[in-house]
């Protein structure tokens, strides 16, 4: 009845104000005053953005300007260093040691119930949730959870002649920004913005990019003139204190050795860099919408990559590993009246706690089985006391655990690594098994998941088969 009488109420306005309502009438009159929510989540992006100053060579304005606007963490980990677990975590509020979901290749609507993810949750308690771009892993998503979604989002264009080295695939393009499936994606948000709408909006938005191939407009090439390309730290003896498994991880004979023997190392990280800023623009695209749009003072704004980047730090390339490069991604929370501007955060978070900071801002009551803590206390006071370390986990038995001052690694053979983080942020020496550190192993051991659920098996053959090849080819 509430409800029905509020619909009316809608209605007569608008009817009173005439056809050509603004948006500003239209948010002015809407009754539900819950804040709106702008979700964005890109893809790979790792600790090279400007505001957090690890790489010096990163060009990112418009997530500086963002992390300006409200608290930014400097420790903040995905669930799992992989883009599948990692999203379906983040999205579902489990962790991948209790689904299974270990790997790209594990479709996780086989045991996540379809009440339990973060925009269905939304989606019951009244919100538009509207997305489009990278959110779930390539076709792992249910039209169910969504009142709109763009489904089809355009193709990026094929470089000409060179495509990188490998698997590492990165080449100039002689296009425009709008040539690439970022701009229809972000354009869909931009729509989104620009609407009349008469509830609570939850809106998502998934860049690729820089998501290989690093193939972006020539222009983002030039802003990072390959002459003045550094390499990361980096040490050529750095694997010979790791135990097999880390090494296994690692795969030193295979990206790595090709990038030493082409000789272009240098090369792949320009276009790295490039595709960053190429990503960061489509971020202006749509903060600038947003702060022209009636939402601008009443939408929470979140901001998250589902992991980090390795680019020949330990010899490795991609994620998939545990070390701080893979792990390691921008988190930025913009909460009117809660955030203060240009707020910093040393704390450590993992991403579990995404999915419970947004249903506690909003108000909606966060179901049992999420597995995260809001960082609602954290956002108000980035001092604030907090204790619990990040967790990650690579496939079945591979933890880490991430407090502010150490990381503690173990694999599933048992093997272990263990870093001073304060003396060591390249993580180059391994304290595992040393005498004088069994307090701080002890410590960040009983935060391992004692909850290991088995992989719940590979279905990337079968997606494989139902996904056209040509569309297959940017999806890894």
């Amino acid at each position: 009845m509430k409800q029905r009488l509020c619909l009316r109420l809608l209605i007569l306005t608008l009817l009173a104000l005439g056809p050509h309502a603004s948006p500003q009438a239209v948010e002015s009159v809407r009754t539900d005053a819950r804040p709106n929510v702008l979700f964005i989540a890109i893809d790979d992006l790792n600790h090279w953005v400007g505001y957090l100053g690890r790489n010096p060579q990163t060009q990112t304005p418009n997530l500086d300007r963002l992390a300006a606007r409200g608290v930014w963490f400097t420790r903040s980990y995905c669930a799992a260093p992989s883009c599948n677990p990692s999203r379906a975590a983040l999205m579902s509020g489990r962790r991948p040691s209790t689904t299974g979901v270990y790997d790209n290749g594990n479709d996780w609507r086989r045991v996540i119930p379809e009440d339990q993810p973060l925009t269905t949750v939304f989606r019951k308690a009244g919100y538009y949730v509207c997305g489009a771009g990278k959110i779930y892993h390539e076709s792992y998503k249910r039209r169910s959870e969504w009142d709109d979604y763009l489904e089809n989002t355009g193709r990026d264009p094929e470089p000409t002649g060179d495509s990188g080295v490998g698997g590492i695939r990165f080449a100039p393009l002689d296009c425009g920004d709008e040539d690439l499936r970022e701009w229809n994606i972000v354009g869909y948000g931009i729509e989104q913005l620009r609407r009349q709408h008469d509830r609570p909006f939850f809106l998502a938005i998934g860049l690729h990019k820089p998501h290989m191939p690093w193939n972006v407009p020539r222009k983002y090439f030039d802003l990072h003139p390959l002459d003045r390309i550094e390499l990361p730290p980096h040490r050529e003896d750095d694997l010979t204190d790791l135990p097999p498994a880390a090494i296994r991880m690692a795969r030193p004979e295979g990206d790595h050795a090709a990038m030493l023997k082409s000789g272009r190392w240098k090369e792949a990280i320009q276009a790295y860099l490039a595709a960053i800023t190429y990503a960061d623009a489509m971020v202006g695209r749509l903060l600038e919408a947003l702060d022209q749009s009636a939402y601008a003072t009443n939408t929470i704004i979140c901001l998250w990559s589902d992991h980090g980047w390795h680019l020949g730090e330990k010899q490795h390339w991609r994620k998939f590993a545990l070390w701080e490069e893979a792990t390691r991604a921008p988190l930025i929370w913009v909460v009117p009246g809660v955030t203060k501007a240009n707020a910093r955060c040393d704390r450590t978070v993992d991403f579990m706690s995404i999915y419970p900071t947004l249903t506690d801002l909003c108000g909606i009551p966060t179901p049992k089985h999420v597995q995260g803590e809001s960082l609602r206390a954290l956002l108000a006071d980035p001092k604030a006391a907090w204790d619990k370390p990040a967790i990650t986990t690579y496939r079945y038995l591979n933890h880490t655990v991430r407090a502010e001052n150490w990381r503690f690694i173990r694999y599933a053979d048992g093997g272990e690594e263990l870093y001073d983080e304060d003396s060591d942020p390249f993580e180059w020496d391994n304290l595992a098994g040393k005498a004088g550190v069994e307090r701080q192993r002890a410590e960040l051991v009983r935060w391992l998941p004692t909850d290991n659920q088995p992989d719940i098996g590979n279905d990337r053959a079968a997606a494989a088969e139902a996904t056209p090849k040509k569309k297959r080819k940017q999806s890894d």
